[in-house]
C-alpha cells in the first residue's frame, strides 16, 4: 500500500505551496482541474440596465463587471445543484448596484463605487477601472450576482495560477565540485549558494529544473531530476476565496464526483 504524507511548504491569503508525497502528477492534476473548474464561486450573473449613455455598450460593460472577483462568503449561498428555484431568491442571489453621473468633469468609474445587498459580497479590488463618463454622461444598473462553477464561464474560476508537478531532486557531487561558481551564476531562481566551502541549495522547492545549472558545470557535478510520483502542488487565487479554502474544496469537489459516480455505478 502506497504510503502518503504532505508537508505545507508556503501559505498566506493568496498562495499556497503543498508537496504530496505518494501521490503521482497524474492523480494530483485532478485536484488541479477541480480547483479550476469545479470550486464554486460567486460572480455577477445577471445585469439590468435603466440607464447607460456612456460611450460603452450594455453587452461589454456587463462583460466587464461580470469579470470583476467579488469575496465569497463561505457557505452562505447555494449553487445550483444545491437549490432548486426557478429563479432569484435570497438563497442562491444577493443584488449589487452602481449609479455614476459625470457632471461638469470627466469620471472615472472603479469597482470600489459598487454597493451590494451583502456587507460579505463585494468587490476584492476597489480600483478596478470599468468605464470613463464624459461630463452629461450616466449609468445606472443593478446586477445579479450566484453562485458558480468555472466550467460555466471563466469569472467562476477562483484561481489564477494552478500548477502541479514533480517533486524536483537535486544532487550535488561534492568530491567533483572545485566550487568554480558557475552554476551559481546561471541559476534564475538563486537557490544555489557557496557556504563554507560547500555548494547548497538553499531552497529546493523553488527549482523548475530548467538544467542551467547542469548545462554550465563543466565537472558534471550537479545532477537535476524529477520524481512524478510526489507531487508539487501551487495554486493561487483570484482573492475570491483564501489559498487554502480553494486547495480543501477542491479535494471536496473530487470526493463529491466520486459519490455520485459510485451511485451511477450501483444505479441509485
Amino acid at each position: 500500500m502506497r504510503k502518503i504524507s504532505s508537508k505545507l511548504i508556503m501559505k498566506d491569503e493568496r498562495q499556497i505551496t503543498m508537496l504530496v508525497k505518494g501521490v503521482p502528477v497524474t492523480i494530483m492534476n485532478s485536484v488541479r482541474r477541480a480547483a479550476i473548474s469545479l470550486v464554486p464561486t460567486i460572480a455577477i450573473d445577471k445585469v439590468y440596465v435603466f440607464e447607460n449613455t456612456s460611450v460603452m455598450n450594455d453587452q461589454m460593460l456587463a462583460h466587464r463587471l461580470g469579470l470583476i472577483p467579488l469575496n465569497t462568503p463561505k457557505n452562505k449561498y447555494k449553487t445550483k445543484e444545491e437549490h432548486d428555484c426557478e429563479g432569484e431568491c435570497p438563497e442562491c442571489t444577493v443584488y449589487l448596484y452602481l449609479k455614476a453621473e459625470a457632471m461638469d468633469d470627466h469620471v472615472i468609474v472603479k469597482s470600489g463605487d459598487i454597493t451590494s445587498d451583502d456587507p460579505d459580497v463585494y468587490p476584492i479590488y476597489s480600483d478596478i477601472e470599468i468605464v470613463r463618463l464624459a461630463p452629461g454622461q450616466k449609468i445606472e444598473l443593478t446586477m445579479s450576482a450566484r453562485m458558480g462553477r468555472g466550467w460555466e464561464h471563466a469569472k467562476w474560476s477562483p484561481v489564477t495560477v494552478a500548477v502541479v508537478r514533480g517533486e524536483p531532486k537535486v544532487r550535488i557531487f561534492h568530491n567533483k565540485c572545485d566550487l568554480c561558481g558557475e552554476c551559481v551564476k546561471v541559476c534564475p531562481k538563486n537557490i544555489l549558494k557557496i557556504r563554507e566551502d560547500k555548494l547548497i541549495v538553499t531552497d529546493i522547492y523553488k527549482c523548475t529544473t530548467c538544467m542551467l545549472c547542469v548545462d554550465s558545470c563543466p565537472k558534471e557535478a550537479i545532477k537535476v531530476d524529477i520524481d512524478e510520483n510526489n507531487s508539487l502542488i501551487y495554486m493561487e487565487s483570484v482573492g475570491s476565496l483564501k489559498a487554502e479554502d480553494i486547495l480543501v474544496s477542491a479535494f471536496d469537489e473530487i470526493i463529491r464526483k466520486m459519490k455520485e459516480f459510485t451511485k451511477a455505478v450501483k444505479g441509485e
